[in-house]
């Protein structure tokens, strides 16, 4: 008999967050680790009248790709994936790493070629995504790698994680529901505002949002959610930020970073783990040194760093930005091969001030 949270949970993924219809195409794309919260999502897509289409991955796929393939098959982006990206209505990606180190000697330029490669995939993924025509949800499927990495058993994870996705109450739908309702009204608020000031123990950042919108993160792309966020206008950032945790980024850990700004660019970078790692993604387009996205977690029931940004971006109490590509649905021009977040710790008497008026103060909202 199946867990009756992975049911809730595939039923939240399949009727809250893509809202599938008769005859839409769905991808559900995982490793065989996921199997049992695969077979529930494959089940509510056809309850639903969906056309599930599964593409199954296997343990060290990718790791083998980037040790042994040439640069053409580096650069080769599947046909498969491709259609999906462009004519499918739906994707549900579940993740289920075995070892999330499994990339960590890689070269980085070998996964700077593949993302410039995929730069054109990421810009139809972000344009359909930002109009609706393709719904996508990503969330986890828990292993013992990641609960290694938060540092609990498996079985405390399993936890953790049916308990940030609500899969543990009667009605998730309608927990995610009350998320959508808090954020909207902050959402809501920020409407027509133009400039904001960060200020705290690690931050010091001026930028605008001008002309930009802040969109209510509430399950339907991520699950967990719990954060609002936009893209500032690309030249208006300017101070520094030094990031709390550890950023990972393509299983790569890089510690203790700090990013100064100068008119929008990162104009000194540093870590105390991985610097070159950094500096090699910073570099691997123009648009990799400009944020693409500005943030702020809201969930309480994520309360701890796990070292996954799915869940620790959304840490209610701090705040997160992305170099790199952003969002068009924010406005965000910006484009990358790109996309990755870093997190900054607000709950020790960080600010945050717009247009004048303190808007959030050590993780608390004000308005």
């Amino acid at each position: 008999m199946s867990d009756p949270r992975i049911v809730n949970l595939a039923r939240t993924l399949v009727q809250y967050s893509i809202k599938i219809k008769p005859k839409d195409r769905v991808a559900i794309v995982g490793e065989a680790a996921a199997a049992p919260l695969i077979r529930e999502v494959y089940r509510e897509v056809l309850h639903a009248g969906g056309f599930p289409h599964l593409l199954l991955q296997l343990e060290r796929m990718e790791y083998i790709l980037f040790a042994e393939a040439n640069d053409d098959q580096l650069c080769y982006i599947s046909p498969f994936e491709k259609m999906v990206i462009e004519e499918f209505d739906a994707m549900v990606a579940l993740r289920s790493q075995s070892n999330t180190r499994n990339l960590n000697n890689i070269d980085p330029a070998r996964q700077s070629l593949r993302a410039k490669a995929r730069t054109d995939l990421m810009k139809t993924y972000m344009e359909r995504s930002a109009t609706k025509e393709f719904r996508w949800v990503l969330t986890m499927y828990p292993t013992q790698a990641y609960a290694q990495d938060a540092e609990m058993s498996l079985a405390e994870f399993e936890d953790y994680v049916y308990s940030t996705t609500y899969a543990d109450t009667e009605s998730p739908v309608a927990e995610w529901q009350k998320i959508h309702d808090f954020q909207q009204r902050l959402v809501d608020w920020l409407v027509g505002k133009k400039y904001v000031e960060v200020k705290g123990p690690y931050v010091d950042l001026k930028l605008s949002i001008d002309g930009r919108t802040f969109v209510n993160s509430d399950g339907e792309h991520n699950m967990p959610s719990g954060e609002i966020f936009t893209g500032p206008v690309e030249e208006s950032v300017n101070g520094w930020v030094r990031f709390s945790y550890p950023a990972v980024h393509k299983g790569r850990e890089v510690e203790g970073i700090e990013l100064h700004f100068k008119d929008g660019k990162v104009v000194k970078a540093s870590a105390k783990k991985n610097e070159d790692y950094l500096h090699s993604m910073l570099d691997i387009d123009p648009g990799a040194r400009y944020l693409g996205e500005f943030a702020i977690g809201t969930n309480k029931r994520i309360n701890r760093f796990i070292k996954n940004i799915l869940f620790d971006e959304k840490i209610g109490g701090t705040i997160h930005m992305a170099v790199g590509s952003g969002y068009p649905e924010t406005g965000s021009k910006n484009q990358s091969a790109i996309h990755w977040d870093m997190i900054c710790d607000m709950r020790d008497g960080g600010e945050i001030t717009i247009d004048g008026e303190l808007f959030y103060q050590s993780g608390e909202f004000k308005v």
